[in-house]
């Protein structure tokens, strides 16, 4: 009889219990498709008495993951607990030295230390799978490790956190203001216990960062990100962004330069007839461009039990199939570390700001854009309300360093009230 591939799963969450049903409901099918049985042989999670939906009385159980990790019946640790630090990483590294496999969801433990354990693994001969860790049942790690390895990338783009993306669309749709629809989805689930971590853009600046070490052969660099949450997008934003034909997104784009790598997580506009445009409620969408295959669409639910543990059993078969990959998918030692970039193509921005009723006000404005080498495209003022004037401009295509020498003009030019609001609209 063929040798079964033991699991351990750490974690008994919406993940974790995910895996649990599809080895339970598909156990026949997973053995023809890797020509081994996969079997759960334990189980570790805080609370040993909760009902989870399952059963788990056919598995052995560790309180602490650390000891599962060392279990002589365990040949793959599935790590589904979470956290940078704390027991996922713990459990990751004494797997890793008692001879076992990792497959895991966490895209914060690899963000920060994807590096340190991907040397780690690889020193030991054995694999870190993370699959589950970027855009939920979305195949995009398998993607650029194996279908496009014969690609140079040129840039890696994508709209990675669903809860923004549920967000954004749902104050369009309802017509609805951020606060109302941000505490919408709090009620429903959606958010993280700690909701920066979402509407922050830290969640998806943690994929985007694991995105880019595959794609251009790099160190990840989390802290290269930058980062800029959806709390400062108002519902008149989103209708003067549909009047334009766009819509807001909270859109991940990496690429190469000759400067280094550029990462960023922002707000952006994008074409509403584009695929990203087109992308509704908390559907993820990660857009891959290769010299030789040109530009890639990949769409598919981001978050869930049953998308994301797909994606976690996607790794486990591919351990059970002996398919044997660098972590980054090349070896961790060869990946270089590059230098950080700031964003500095040239590109059209949206600018909200709200002008004191003041004579000359306009002009003392387009007088600061011109000094800064920032020209107008359109310009449109929206429902006046003493002392402040709402102003939309929508500038000509400019760089980023022109634009903040011009945010940094108008706090001087005595007629702006509060914080401008500047938006990159993104051709894709």
């Amino acid at each position: 009889m063929t040798t079964p591939l033991r699991l351990g799963i750490a974690g008994l969450g919406t993940v974790g219990v995910g895996v649990v049903k599809i080895i339970q409901q598909r156990a026949n099918l997973l053995a023809a498709r890797t020509g081994r049985p996969i079997e759960i042989t334990c189980v570790s999670a805080r609370s040993r008495s909760k009902d989870r939906g399952v059963d788990l009385s056919a598995y052995g159980w560790e309180d602490d993951p650390v000891a599962m990790a060392k279990r002589d019946d365990v040949d793959v640790f599935v790590e589904l607990m979470g956290g940078e630090d704390g027991p996922a990483k713990a459990g990751t590294e004494a797997a890793i030295a008692a001879g076992k496999d990792v497959v895991t969801a966490n895209k914060a433990m690899l963000a920060v230390h994807g590096q340190e354990l991907a040397e780690l693994a690889e020193d030991a001969g054995q694999l870190i799978r993370f699959e589950a860790a970027v855009a939920g049942g979305i195949p995009v790690i398998k993607a650029l490790t194996e279908g496009l390895a014969g690609n140079q990338i040129d840039r890696v783009m994508g709209v990675m956190n669903g809860t923004c993306n549920y967000i954004l669309t749902r104050m369009e749709s309802a017509g609805l203001p951020y606060d109302e629809v941000f505490e919408e989805a709090n009620q429903l689930g959606y958010l993280e216990a700690d909701p920066n971590l979402d509407v922050g853009g830290i969640d998806a600046g943690h994929k985007l960062a694991l995105l880019s070490a595959i794609a251009f052969g790099t160190k990840v660099d989390f802290g290269g990100v930058e980062l800029e949450g959806i709390g400062q997008v108002t519902i008149e934003d989103i209708h003067q962004a549909a009047d334009m034909g766009f819509r807001i997104k909270l859109l991940g784009v990496a690429q190469l330069t000759g400067r280094g790598l550029e990462q960023r997580m922002t707000p952006c506009l994008v074409p509403a007839a584009s695929p990203l445009g087109q992308l509704e409620g908390g559907t993820n969408m990660v857009v891959l461009e290769g010299d030789a295959v040109g530009q890639i669409v990949l769409r598919g639910a981001g978050a869930g039990e049953g998308p994301t543990a797909s994606a976690v059993l996607s790794d486990v078969l591919d351990i059970a199939r002996g398919i044997r990959l660098s972590t980054f998918g090349q070896p961790a030692k060869g990946l270089e570390k590059m230098r950080r970039a700031r964003v500095d193509s040239a590109a059209p921005y949206y600018l909200r700001l709200e002008l004191q009723d003041k004579p000359g006000a306009l002009a003392k404005i387009a007088t600061v854009l011109g000094e800064s080498g920032v020209s107008i495209d359109r310009m449109r003022q929206y429902g006046h309300s003493e002392p402040t004037a709402p102003v939309l401009i929508v500038t000509h295509k400019t760089t980023r360093d022109a634009l903040d020498q011009a945010l940094s003009g108008f706090a001087e030019t005595g007629v702006v009230s509060g914080n401008p609001v500047a938006l990159r609209i993104e051709q894709v």
